[in-house]
């Protein structure tokens, strides 16, 4: 946890440490991109908008730059007074998910789980390779390629992408999608999906502002094309 509250991080630590979790705190941006350098990376970071040091977006974007397994650890972003824009920014600098300050520790808690169960899951025996033209899906490996080349997604965006692929030809409500990759439904009108959809097509797409591949069905949702390059 990168948070320069003490109060807040000890009251966070206690809480999921009798939840069965390990738990370690800084008080700022500076030292928790050291730890992430210098140390195994963790299995989720959560990471305060408001940091003395640096903003929090700032400590985000360096994170999602790190040449290492650290670049790809899932961020859980606090933000305060619960700021669309906040939430908008973040996770178009690559957060997986936001909380809204003040929270109560059983929300957090759950979207840790929901967060990391996303990147455990993998349960499905269908084929290890999705493969669609120039765009292969290595579930198993958690890995994005267009022709050849690596594609950068966030494992919620991976998460994503995987769900539409899997029912490719199929119209899903932002619902839907929601509900299948956290596990469980959120508000109706939450639109960080398509903040989300965004970005992938940002990094999938020949032209992301006149897409082939993933395809917005107005006033219902998305749809993954059968049909592509």
């Amino acid at each position: 946890m990168i948070e320069d509250d003490t109060r807040l991080a000890t009251m966070v630590g206690e809480y999921l440490g009798q939840s069965g979790f390990g738990f370690a705190h800084v008080a700022d941006g500076t030292s928790g991109l050291s730890r992430l350098q210098d140390g195994a990376p963790p299995d989720l970071i959560i990471l305060d908008l408001m940091l003395p040091d640096m903003d929090g977006l700032q400590v985000c974007r360096s994170i999602r730059a790190l040449g290492s397994d650290a670049s790809r650890t899932p961020i859980l972003m606090l933000t305060a007074k619960g700021d669309p824009m906040d939430r908008i920014i973040g996770l178009e600098m690559g957060a997986d998910d936001y909380l809204p300050k003040p929270f109560e520790p059983r929300e957090l808690l759950a979207r840790i789980r929901a967060v990391l169960r996303r990147r455990g899951e993998g349960t499905t025996p269908a084929a290890k390779l999705l493969r669609f033209g120039s765009l292969e899906i290595d579930r198993d490996a958690r890995t994005v390629m267009v022709a050849g080349a690596a594609c950068e997604l966030t494992s919620y965006q991976f998460d994503l992408l995987i769900t539409l692929a899997e029912r490719a030809g199929r119209v899903l409500t932002r619902d839907q999608i929601m509900e299948a990759v956290r596990g469980r439904e959120l508000e109706a009108f939450d639109r960080s999906i398509d903040v989300h959809m965004g970005r992938i097509r940002a990094v999938i797409e020949q032209d992301a502002k006149n897409p082939k591949r993933i395809l917005t069905v107005r006033g219902v949702g998305y749809v993954f094309a059968k049909q592509q390059d």
